[in-house]
């Protein structure tokens, strides 16, 4: 799948929830709420959006977070969207074990930071939102 190319689907993040593997926390009518405000609040990227409308959190099984809609309008208080050069502006959206951000930009492609800082450079670590959960199992 590539990113340019297609987005996420909500049915594949459902069928992704139910083959276990992850640890997910359900979208409710609360993180909807969240999801919504983040929306209002920054160019989300669509897959995103999606993301959160089917869960509200997830730890996969290597330890990476994907952090609620809460907690990634946070950081973008604190940060603002991440500058990656040649790539669509970010927002952080998940963070791996040892605190290194991950960020998900405009065109779909997922961003890890090479420090456990949020900002600074980073590596291109998934080609979509789907191939980042995929991997990460």
């Amino acid at each position: 799948m590539g990113a340019a190319e297609e987005r996420l689907d909500p049915r594949w993040v459902r069928a992704w929830c139910e083959r276990g593997g992850a640890t997910v926390v359900r979208a409710t009518d609360e993180s909807h709420r969240a999801t919504d405000a983040l929306v209002d609040l920054t160019p989300i990227p669509s897959d995103l959006t999606t993301l959160y409308w089917v869960l509200a959190e997830a730890r996969l099984p290597d330890g990476r977070s994907v952090h609620s809609a809460v907690t990634v309008a946070a950081l973008f208080h604190e940060y603002g969207e991440m500058e990656i050069p040649g790539e669509q502006p970010a927002l952080i959206f998940a963070a791996t074990a040892d605190g290194h951000a991950c960020a998900l930009s405009g065109s779909g492609r997922v961003w890890q930071a090479r420090s456990p800082y949020a900002t600074g450079q980073f590596d291109l670590v998934a080609n979509s939102l789907q191939e980042f959960l995929e991997t990460r199992r």
